[in-house]
């Protein structure tokens, strides 16, 4: 009976204990799902664009700012200009010339370049092989930085690529 009376018990407490964890999961998911609400974001965007590697970015992640082809830097600068993120007045000016130059001069053209419609989009396809939402950043302070920071670069390779 005693024996009984103690696995009783263990059962209860395994039972007790295996519905904490299942709780803390639950509340861990939570927790979760509110702070990507708050920070602007869905879980499915999360990945790549965490407050640590946004900050890496900042820091010095160039090639994860730069295009990694002419035809999508020219899409993010018009992302840029649409948006109004670049500081500098003539980024419609150098989105144009590197279009003319690439042989995108007709919005037919335009929408057959993936690559270019992708920047246009906002979607910066990287050198190092990654590809960036800019508009999934949101509008954080962080957020914001990271975007400036990204058009900036895109703007400098289009002013070397003219030149």
């Amino acid at each position: 009976m005693k024996t009984t009376k103690s696995l009783f018990c263990g059962a209860i407490l395994a039972g007790a204990f295996f519905a904490t964890a299942a709780n803390a999961n639950s509340l861990t998911d939570t927790l979760s799902s509110a702070a990507s609400q708050l920070g602007g974001q869905s879980s499915s965007q999360q990945s790549g664009t965490s407050l640590s590697s946004l900050t890496s970015l900042l820091n010095g992640g160039s090639q994860s700012l730069s295009s990694s082809t002419m035809n999508n830097a020219a899409g993010i600068m018009g992302y840029c200009a649409k948006e109004k993120i670049t500081s500098v007045a003539n980024v419609d000016n150098i989105k144009s010339q590197v279009l003319d130059k690439l042989g995108l001069d007709t919005a037919a053209e335009q929408k057959k370049d993936t690559s270019y419609m992708d920047g246009i989009q906002g979607l910066l396809n990287a050198k190092d092989g990654q590809q960036l939402n800019l508009e999934s950043l949101g509008n954080t302070d962080l957020g914001k930085k990271v975007k400036a920071k990204a058009c900036d670069l895109v703007l400098k390779q289009g002013v070397n690529f003219l030149s």
